[in-house]
């Protein structure tokens, strides 16, 4: 009894000894821990259509939003998504509230800093919404105008980024989110929005607004899903999936629910 006992202290404390080994050495366990609680949680902004946001029965829907729900399943997880402050989303990883970042959320520079990322998903670019009536037709004509952007957004982002281009405004006005720059534009308290062109798109497609997008865009980009620095494992079972969608056409068949079309890039 005394020698069983013996060796499982000594067992014991060989597993405490191991892992204390591995979280000096920062094991990835990111997929496992998914996995042991059954969910893959999904921050996102819920208010950025087509691909994640509430329809008129107040549910979570869109592009990235079925696409996460079939990885997930795929991985053997319920899909959970939880709307975030768009401008504390980095805060949100960081600390664990989520276990990504998927919606419409573009590759930079200053985000590879802090967070690593899928392959990228879909392509997309910075553009101008404004009014069909608008004198505006190129990024020039927009000297001494006004310009709204969601606060936190890539599109701040390129405003900022494309040379000469926020100098020549006049002001800069932040929103939340765009549905509301959007509401503002249609009314006059801006003369134009910088957002997503996926977004823009849908977004003059499904409300009839009389808006119409600049030919002349402000940066070129990719969509992919952030994740933590560390989460390797958990990012690369998505990557693994996304390619077997991909492969299959289930990829290609969401895409076209959602925009008539694949115009996802995985695999390509």
């Amino acid at each position: 009894m005394k020698k069983l006992l013996s060796i499982t202290i000594i067992s014991l404390m060989a597993f405490t000894l191991f892992a204390a080994g591995a979280a000096e050495k920062g094991v990835d366990t990111s997929l496992d821990d998914v996995i042991a609680k059954g969910s893959f949680i999904l921050g996102l902004d819920d208010s950025f259509p087509p691909m994640g946001f509430r329809d008129e029965n107040n549910e979570i829907v869109g592009f990235d939003i079925d696409t996460a729900r079939e990885v997930a399943s795929r991985i053997g997880v319920e899909l959970v998504t939880q709307p975030i402050d768009w401008n504390a989303k980095e805060m949100e990883l960081a600390t664990g509230n989520i276990d990504c970042i998927w919606n419409g959320f573009t590759v930079t520079p200053e985000r590879e800093e802090v967070m690593i990322f899928s392959e990228p998903y879909l392509r997309n670019a910075q553009v101008i919404v404004v009014r069909s009536d608008s004198d505006f037709n190129t990024l020039a004509d927009f000297n001494g105008a006004t310009i709204g952007v969601q606060a936190g957004s890539s599109a701040q982002e390129a405003i900022d980024d494309t040379e000469g281009f926020k100098e020549s405004l006049g002001e800069v006005i932040e929103f939340k989110e765009n549905l509301t720059a959007l509401m503002d534009l249609e009314a006059g308290g801006v003369d134009g929005v910088v957002m997503d062109l996926v977004v823009a798109n849908y977004s003059i497609q499904t409300s009839g607004k009389d808006f119409r997008v600049l030919d002349e865009t402000l940066t070129e980009e990719e969509y992919a899903i952030g994740f933590r620095k560390n989460d390797v494992a958990l990012r690369d079972k998505v990557n693994s999936e996304l390619e077997a969608m991909a492969a299959d056409g289930t990829l290609a068949a969401i895409s076209s629910d959602w925009f008539g079309t694949d115009i996802t890039v995985v695999g390509k």
